[in-house]
Parts: C-alpha cells; sequence; structure tokens
C-alpha cells in the first residue's frame, strides 16, 4: 500500500521495547504512521522534529516522570494525548487529566480497544486527516474500494453488493497493504456487523468475497496464512 502521507501520525512513548514494538505494529496495519520513542528526551526531539497528532505516554519512564512530560508536551502543543499507565487508581487517573491527558488507559493495553480510543480522538482534534486514513479511495488488482462510500468495484466497472460485515473485513485488508491481519483484529473490524464474531464468521466472510470476487472474473487474491490470519495479495495503491 502506499503510505498516505497526511494520515495521522501517533507517536508511542513506552520504554518496554516488546510492548512499544507491539503497539507500533498494531497502528502501523490500522494505516497510521507511527514514530516511536523510549524516553522523555527522546520525545521531545520526536515533537521538534516531527510534531504527531497523538501521543501515546507510559507514565514510568527511565529519565523523567510521565505526568511532568505531558504537562511540558501541552504548554507547547495541542496534541491529543492519551496516558497509558500501570497506575490504576482514581488519584493518578484524575492528575493524569488534568496535567494534559485526554484519555487514561491502564496497563497491559488491550490493543484494540486503545486503538478505537485513538480514532475517537483523533476524529475529534484531527477530522480531515482521519477521513483520508479511513474514507480514502483505495486500488487494488483492478478493484476499486471506496471506504467512506462503501462502494467496491469490479475490473470491469461494475459495483459488486457485499454486506457491511464482508466490507468491512476486506476494508481492513486493504487498509493494512498486504501485512497479514490476526482473526483477533477482523472479528474487531467485524464486531459491530454481528452479534458474536467469532472464528467462524471470518471464515465465512472471506469465503463469501472471495466468492463474490471470482465471479466477476478475478484470482484469489485473499490469501490464509495458517495460524495466523489473512492477507491481500495485490498492490494496493492510492491511485488508479
Amino acid at each position: 500500500m502506499t503510505e498516505i502521507a497526511d494520515a495521522p501520525l501517533v507517536l508511542i512513548v513506552e520504554d518496554e521495547p516488546a510492548t512499544r514494538a507491539l503497539l507500533a505494529g498494531y497502528f502501523h496495519e490500522a494505516g497510521f504512521l507511527v514514530a516511536e520513542a523510549e524516553n522523555g528526551k527522546q520525545t521531545r526531539e520526536v515533537m521538534q522534529r516531527q510534531p504527531p497528532d497523538l501521543v501515546l505516554l507510559d507514565i514510568e519512564l527511565p529519565d523523567e516522570d510521565g505526568f511532568t512530560l505531558a504537562k511540558s508536551i501541552r504548554e507547547i502543543s495541542n496534541v491529543g494525548i492519551i496516558i497509558v499507565t500501570q497506575r490504576a487508581n482514581d488519584g493518578d487517573r484524575v492528575f493524569g487529566l488534568e496535567t494534559g491527558g485526554d484519555d487514561y488507559v491502564t496497563k497491559p493495553p488491550n490493543p484494540r480497544e486503545l486503538l478505537a480510543r485513538a480514532r475517537n480522538l483523533l476524529r475529534r482534534t484531527h477530522p480531515s486527516k482521519m477521513y483520508k486514513a479511513e474514507g480514502a479511495v483505495r486500488y487494488f488488482a483492478g478493484w476499486t474500494m471506496d471506504l467512506a462510500r462503501r462502494r467496491l468495484v469490479d475490473p470491469a466497472g461494475i459495483e459488486v453488493r457485499v454486506t457491511r460485515g464482508e466490507f468491512e473485513l476486506l476494508g481492513l485488508l486493504v487498509r493494512s497493504g498486504g501485512r497479514v491481519v490476526t482473526r483477533d483484529q477482523l472479528i474487531d473490524a467485524v464486531s459491530g456487523t454481528d452479534r458474536n464474531p467469532n472464528d467462524r464468521t471470518i471464515d465465512v466472510l472471506v469465503s463469501r468475497l472471495r466468492r463474490k470476487m471470482q465471479d466477476s472474473g478475478s484470482l484469489d487474491v485473499i490469501v490464509t496464512e495458517k495460524g495466523l490470519g489473512y492477507r491481500l495479495a495485490a498492490e494496493i495503491t492510492d491511485q488508479p
């Protein structure tokens, strides 16, 4: 997938490498630009070099208290800040919001919940960027997918009717740019379209999409990655 240059940039401030890598990968797969920092010094350098649209801020950093860092960021920027910390008591939660945080999430963070909170915050603070990240037109293997108008057009220019669940699933595969999308991520994507989605739900939706695309004369571009999930085996661009 050709990355959209003005897609939202998320700065992940986390000193634990595994957690930072997990969140970075998850947000990247969701179509965001991602920057990383492991301490307060790196955070300030990134803020000056490439101002982000959202900061996921760990409180317990090796060189600086995260609350102090949040306050200093807020003094120079209106960037959205989601505080991510092991501190779960109400006093810390209130203090975190008072020092500049827009939201507060306790560790270990559920990546799906954190992504949902990030999207909600960015829709308020950067609606135009979120439209381009979530509502752009994408092209792959002759197909056209309009994520905003919820239209799928085959290589012959004929609109293909798909269910809401099918569209949400294919949309996530398209936004992931050929990277593997896990079953949990796909279940999350269709959770608003099915009462209780599960692995079987995903398999049925994929099967239906494959059949509809093959009926339009296309080769199967949805690839099963055994034990992992699915990916789209086609070049995905934002230009026809």
